[in-house]
């Protein structure tokens, strides 16, 4: 398996017309994935709800990796979600994430921090991939 990373986990997830969420998951997240965002955990399976409310109310969008990092199973990087909602709101949201990676190459646990640059509050959480 090719290991993954943000910008093609986000990408297969939320902004692929038509792709199969349930498959975006198995490749690019491990079954023991867990996260943490704003200091909130949730497992894998709160991760599917997630994505699935987000499909529900993103029309499209785009990730912009600004720095990313490798070491071993170590990931990191800082990039920038720019999503525009069903009813034309965009909101964009810097994200600045550490993660463990899976011996296969997928996501294993991410910590994130997300600071909202544009949108309205409650657009907060919308860019992570929690």
């Amino acid at each position: 398996m090719t290991t993954t990373d943000i910008s093609r986990a986000l990408n297969d997830l939320l902004f692929t017309p038509g792709g199969d969420l349930a498959a975006a998951v198995e490749r690019h997240f491990a079954p023991d994935y867990r996260q943490r965002t704003n200091g909130v955990w949730s497992d894998r399976e709160g991760f599917v709800q997630h994505m699935t409310a987000l499909r529900s109310l993103v029309r499209d969008g785009r990730v912009e990796v600004h720095d990313e990092l490798r070491d071993g199973p170590r990931y990191a990087d800082r990039h920038t979600v720019t999503l525009t909602r069903n009813d034309g709101s965009v909101s964009v949201t810097e994200v600045y994430l550490f993660a463990e990676m899976a011996p296969d190459g997928r996501f294993r646990r991410v910590e994130e921090t997300t600071l909202l640059i544009s949108g309205h509050a409650g657009d907060r959480n919308l860019g992570s991939v929690k």
